[in-house]
């Protein structure tokens, strides 16, 4: 499910939607995703509620899994993405893309995250396979090529239950 509390140029619901399932499919992650598209607030607030930095970002990931599926859900349920639309825009402009690019490469990004991919400890392996499923699914440069610019991302990996979930506190 995709829910577009903030509008972005150029981008719909079903469209994102459309790229939510191919780059579920290209990265091979079983489950529903839902991606919540709003304002820097609303992140802000999920990262100060989840993650306890009050700061907003540009992506959060949150990776759903019940205590009895273990540490990879298996009922059908992925996890949650938000995605601040105000700071999708600051990036597009600065990098020369569309709002609507961005929001989708930093969909990619969040997906990988759900898939159980970690920048911060995985010595460039989730770098290296978000530039391959990037060059998949025809986008730009992957969102960790553009760390080294100053890009302002974050990924809580928190399991949290789904009436907690990002799409339900924003």
């Amino acid at each position: 499910m995709v829910i577009l509390q903030k509008k972005v140029a150029g981008l719909s619901e079903s469209a994102l939607n459309g790229f939510v399932l191919r780059a579920r499919r290209v990265v091979g992650l079983r489950g529903t995703v839902n991606v919540l598209v709003t304002s820097s607030a609303a992140v802000r607030s999920l990262n100060r509620q989840f993650r306890g930095k009050n700061k907003a970002t540009d992506v959060l990931s949150f990776l759903f899994a019940s205590p009895a599926d273990g540490p990879r859900n298996k009922a059908g349920f992925a996890g949650e993405i938000a995605i601040s639309a105000d700071i999708a825009v600051q990036n597009a402009v600065r990098l020369g893309h569309s709002p609507a690019l961005e929001i989708r490469i930093l969909t990619l990004h969040g997906i990988l995250h759900l898939a159980g991919m970690d920048h911060e400890r995985d010595n460039g392996e989730m770098a290296r396979k978000e530039a391959t499923f990037r060059r998949m699914l025809k986008l730009p440069a992957a969102l960790l090529e553009r760390t080294s610019i100053g890009n302002n991302f974050a990924k809580p990996r928190r399991r949290i239950s789904p009436t907690r979930s990002a799409r339900r506190t924003a």
